[in-house]
């Protein structure tokens, strides 16, 4: 294959330009002084022949490969999750970049040989992605050269990706507000490990964080919140089992995760209550299933895709220490409606 590839020598004598002058047209070097017509030479000989650049002999002068690292804890075999690596892909290719993905399962030493096998190659820098937002240490290997935190922040200080799960938090109750709930506000997902260690996830406290300064500034208090052991629908379902059985229901219901408001789901179903006739339904992270409950679930999405593409522009161009939140839209259906009554 190597013996029959066009070379750029092939190139300008096509075009019947010096070597330098074909090179600095297909570089998109200015100031080259040469004529358009020149320039469509040298594109009309190069598409002819099939000239690629050599990539390898270009990395020598430049000392860049061209490569970034994606490594992941499971990120990469989750359906979830697909559109963190979907959108550092899409920004690679528009840089002209390759990403090489590896998927670590949570296995120390399979991490290390995958960096190391990375590092190896020369790649221009490091993408290290989490499932769940949390805490985590980064491996020393990748901390000498540019990296980046997706889904995640680390003490070690690198610049990381997150989403804005505050920022979630307020919106979730603002559409509540915003539809005339004031005094029945119940939450289901309360999880003191969750939102104590910042190992195990971020997300809790910060929407927990979001909840609370949302209704505080509207001076409305929570009727009651439901600590749950999982954010699972067995779990929303046995939260909201329990308050409908107290003397006072609630009008509204914020469900910490998409998983939770399926169950809540289930359980006013059987209660013969309907949503949001009886009673709103709003939560987070836009599960795929949630477009398809009936009636379709009100609740922030996860920006993976985004949050792909800001990890790949942060890589290549730098930024400062501080985390990037990245805003969780909320995706409007019919699980919110004016409190009946």
């Amino acid at each position: 294959m190597g013996r029959n590839r066009a070379t750029l020598a092939d190139v300008a004598r096509l075009a019947g330009l010096s070597k330098t002058a074909a090179s600095m047209v297909l570089n998109g070097r200015e100031g080259t002084r040469l004529s358009a017509e020149a320039h469509q030479r040298v594109f009309a000989a190069a598409e002819e022949l099939g000239y690629r650049p050599n990539l390898a002999a270009r990395s020598l002068r430049t000392r860049k490969t061209a490569t970034i690292a994606f490594v992941s804890d499971i990120v990469a075999t989750t359906r979830f999750a697909g559109g963190l690596i979907r959108g550092a892909l899409d920004a690679a290719r528009e840089r002209d970049h390759v990403l090489l993905i590896t998927e670590t399962q949570g296995d120390a030493t399979f991490e290390q040989y995958a960096i190391e096998a990375m590092l190896d190659r020369q790649v221009d820098g490091v993408i290290y992605a989490a499932m769940a937002t949390r805490r985590l240490t980064v491996p020393p290997a990748i901390l000498g050269g540019p990296v980046v935190l997706l889904n995640a922040t680390s003490p070690d200080g690198p610049p990381s990706v997150l989403p804005d799960d505050e920022r979630a938090g307020r919106t979730v109750a603002a559409a509540l507000l915003d539809q005339g709930h004031r005094h029945r506000i119940a939450l289901i997902g309360r999880n003191r490990l969750k939102e104590d260690d910042a190992e195990v996830s971020l997300a809790a406290q910060a929407r927990l964080r979001g909840i609370r300064q949302a209704l505080g500034d509207a001076s409305v208090d929570l009727l009651t919140e439901c600590f749950c052991a999982e954010w699972l629908p067995e779990h929303g379902y046995a939260a909201m089992r329990g308050l409908l059985s107290r003397p006072v229901r609630p009008t509204a219901i914020i469900c910490m995760n998409d998983r939770l408001a399926f169950g809540a789901y289930q359980a006013l179903a059987e209660a013969g209550l309907t949503v949001p006739g009886d009673i709103s339904v709003v939560s987070f992270d836009d599960d795929p299933i949630a477009a398809w409950l009936r009636p379709g679930l009100s609740t922030t999405a996860l920006p993976h895709e985004q949050m792909g593409r800001r990890a790949v522009e942060l890589l290549l161009d730098g930024g400062g220490v501080e985390p990037l939140f990245v805003p969780m839209p909320l995706r409007r259906r019919r699980s919110v409606a004016a409190p009946a009554g």
